[in-house]
């Protein structure tokens, strides 16, 4: 049965995460609405990366199969029956066994904050007003470059083999009118985004901030951590894949 990826980009506000949830709207639920009302049939899809409620994603991938052949060009269709803040990018035909979530490389992640009212980021990206020492926060940043064990910066209840993720870039950077937080690395648990830069934020506010920071990734305990941050200022930005992955269908 061919086996398709679905690239997609959306802004969460309106859904409570991206995963089907019983008794919820979530993004991958209007979309296999949207695929349900084209094709009068069932399509069951996996994700490649899941977001909490209220995040956006810039590239997230679905992949499904059918036993029909899909054109490109019915990405048009499939968008004129998706919310206005949900994008189909496009729909790329792959090898039977590939798998959107289990063989990406990486990802990478940006979460937005700003310090003087705006009302135009208000829904994309998280008012903070203190004046952040951003020496100190790309000191913290730089503390889980590398492989580390991120038990304190995962949230409870997260269903994973192993809590070791290996970062490759960690970094806060001015971007426009707000302070930007940029991670990249292989996998990322389950809130874990969101405790850095809580969890950074606050230390950074400390004399003894290196010493404060490097407490709580040590002690694997989540409740050390802080997850305070909403998650409207955090963005998915892109999904990694080995070179020449959608070459090779």
């Amino acid at each position: 049965m061919p086996r398709y990826f679905l690239e997609l980009s959306y802004k969460g506000e309106n859904y409570s995460g991206f995963q089907v949830q019983e008794n919820a709207v979530t993004i991958q639920s209007e979309v296999e609405r949207a695929f349900k009302t084209l094709q009068r049939d069932e399509v069951e899809m996996t994700g490649s990366s899941r977001t909490d409620a209220g995040v956006h994603a810039l590239q997230n991938f679905f992949h499904f199969d059918v036993p029909f052949t899909i054109q490109p060009r019915q990405a048009y269709n499939i968008n004129a029956l998706l919310p206005g803040d949900i994008a189909l990018n496009g729909i790329c035909l792959v090898k039977d066994d590939a798998h959107c979530r289990f063989d990406a490389t990486g990802r990478e992640y940006k979460y937005y904050i700003y310090g003087h009212k705006n009302p135009f980021l208000a829904d994309r990206a998280y008012f903070y007003p203190y004046r952040p020492d951003v020496d100190k926060l790309n000191e913290v940043a730089a503390l889980v470059l590398g492989k580390h064990d991120f038990t304190s910066f995962s949230k409870r209840n997260t269903q994973v083999h192993t809590f070791f993720c290996t970062i490759q870039k960690s970094e806060w950077v001015q971007g426009g009118d707000c302070l930007v937080y940029n991670v990249a690395g292989n996998r990322f648990l389950r809130g874990m985004v969101r405790g850095l830069v809580s969890t950074m934020l606050k230390v950074s506010r400390k004399d003894d901030y290196i010493n404060a920071f490097n407490t709580i990734l040590a002690g694997k305990d989540c409740n050390k951590a802080d997850f305070a941050v909403p998650g409207h200022g955090l963005f998915l930005v892109k999904v990694g894949y080995p070179e020449g992955y959608f070459e090779t269908r």
